[in-house]
């Protein structure tokens, strides 16, 4: 009996070992992919006009491949989302967990995890449909596609991580940090901003830094809702072109496989991933920091 629950343990070991080993391989060989690609458009277009131009017509005539544009177009949409989620985010979890009762708190998580698992399609025609016609009545100058309204859209998307991550971070903090705070007479409100939020701030910084790179990512969204023209501006009133929305716009089928063009999309696929590699390793050393000195 003795032996066959060792076998079984040693085969579900191998199983687990099998599994990280198979996302391992997926993940180099995506990387391998993109960096040979990436290597071949780079004995066409050089290193210093593809990073430091101002003008991407890769499917026109007059062929130009500077990424500022799509750069451009990407920040913008994840800095206005960031610019509303950020505050609403954190103001959410601090409610959840320093205000909300038990009860309230088990009903509004659903919701939030529900917010989570809508598709981003969906939310693409939400902006283009409904926020952006009711954005115009505020601002006539707004075009159809735009980046202010898959901005503000994309904040709703990114909430329940935002609120999420920042929950957590907050929950960590110890609790006799509060009592010792509560013990000298501070009210809630400076206990939560004197004492619990200063020492999360490690956490919720991590919770914005992979907020960005889901902003970042993203795809439907700023396909449907942001246009497909790349413009070097960091005015959100008219249409924008991200490096997700070049990418679905080249591996539509009408670019021939093979050529510059579609060579190209593997290039702002492996700036893409370095990015939002950079991001999450930035993330994830914040969070191996987030530990408490405190006894």
């Amino acid at each position: 009996m003795h032996a066959r629950h060792i076998r079984k343990e040693r085969l579900i070991g191998w199983m687990f070992a099998s599994c990280g080993t198979l996302s391992i391989c997926v993940t180099l060989g995506i990387i391998a992919v993109l960096f040979w690609e990436t290597i071949h458009f780079f004995h066409v277009v050089p290193l210093n006009e593809f990073l430091f131009g101002t003008k991407w017509t890769p499917l026109f005539s007059e062929k130009k491949f500077g990424i500022l544009p799509l750069i451009a177009g990407t920040l913008l949409i994840a800095s206005i989302a960031m610019i509303f989620a950020l505050p609403l985010g954190l103001l959410i979890a601090i409610f959840l967990r320093e205000y909300a009762p038990p009860r309230l708190r088990r009903l509004l998580k659903p919701v939030l995890e529900i917010l989570a698992g809508i598709p981003t399609i969906v939310y693409g025609y939400f902006a283009l449909l409904t926020v952006t016609p009711v954005l115009q009545k505020i601002i006539p100058s707004l075009a159809g596609f735009n980046a202010l309204s898959p901005g503000i859209v994309m904040s709703i998307m990114i909430l329940p991580l935002m609120i999420s991550l920042s929950e957590d971070a907050i929950h960590a903090v110890p609790e006799h940090l509060r009592a010792a705070a509560y013990a000298l007479g501070s009210t809630r409100l400076q206990v939560i901003f004197r004492v619990v939020l200063p020492s999360a701030m490690s956490g919720i910084v991590s919770a914005c830094i992979l907020s960005v790179s889901r902003a970042i990512g993203e795809t439907m969204l700023v396909t449907v809702a942001a246009g497909m023209r790349p413009t070097f501006t960091m005015n959100p009133l008219v249409p924008v072109q991200t490096i997700t929305a070049y990418i679905v716009q080249v591996s539509l089928g009408d670019t021939p496989t093979g050529t510059l063009e579609y060579s190209s999309i593997f290039a702002v696929a492996f700036v893409l991933f370095v990015g939002t590699f950079v991001l999450n390793i930035i993330a994830q050393k914040l969070r191996h920091s987030f530990r408490f000195s405190y006894a």
